[in-house]
């Protein structure tokens, strides 16, 4: 007995429909992976952003709290401004106080640091400068880094009573692009300066 298959193949058409289905499944895929990438990449940078402005911050924090008398004897403030401010405290394990400065050039957050060196000691070396924070928009926001107050808690305007500063305020105002979401976000912390004598 014979068995006869009639097997039927796959026509020009069926494959041609097969192939732009496949196509366009593929096509949606990829699609849908790169705007996965695209979303998560945004939101990896804005939070690494935002990681590098706390770290930032608290560091500062750390290190005005530790404001002191120079080793020369000069007073703990040099000089004081909405986007950068300069003190003597120190800043490592060693002995010596170095001068600090924390300011703000384009988007970025620098730490200035110069030590001491002779004797008697001066602070007049080059300024080891480290990044503390990128994608920082205070001066694109008009927002001041720094406010100073008094031992009365009334703020300080006039940038030359360095000697009447015993609190100073910090906000930092973080953001890869302000115009996509998530919004701003700004980052508030304070310092007492522990080691003036009044």
């Amino acid at each position: 007995m014979k068995t006869h298959m009639t097997g039927r193949g796959v026509t020009f058409i069926e494959t041609l429909v097969w192939i732009v289905l496949f196509t366009l499944v593929m096509l949606a895929i990829t699609q849908s992976v790169l705007y996965f990438y695209r979303t998560s990449n945004y939101v990896i940078q804005e939070s690494t952003a935002i990681s590098s402005a706390q770290r930032g911050i608290d560091s500062m924090v750390r290190v005005i709290r530790e404001a002191a008398y120079s080793d020369t004897g000069a007073y703990p403030i040099v000089s004081m401004a909405t986007s950068s401010f300069t003190f003597y405290a120190n800043t490592d394990t060693d002995t010596p106080v170095e001068k600090v400065r924390y300011y703000i050039s384009g988007t970025t957050l620098y730490l200035g640091v110069v030590n001491p060196s002779g004797d008697p000691a001066v602070y007049t070396g080059a300024e080891a400068t480290t990044t503390l924070s990128d994608n920082i928009k205070n001066i694109s926001q008009s927002v001041n880094l720094f406010t100073y107050y008094d031992q009365n808690g009334a703020q300080i305007s006039d940038f030359t009573q360095i000697a009447n500063v015993r609190f100073v305020t910090l906000n930092l105002v973080a953001d890869i692009d302000p115009n996509r979401a998530p919004t701003l976000l700004t980052l508030r912390s304070s310092a007492a300066l522990r080691n003036l004598i009044y």
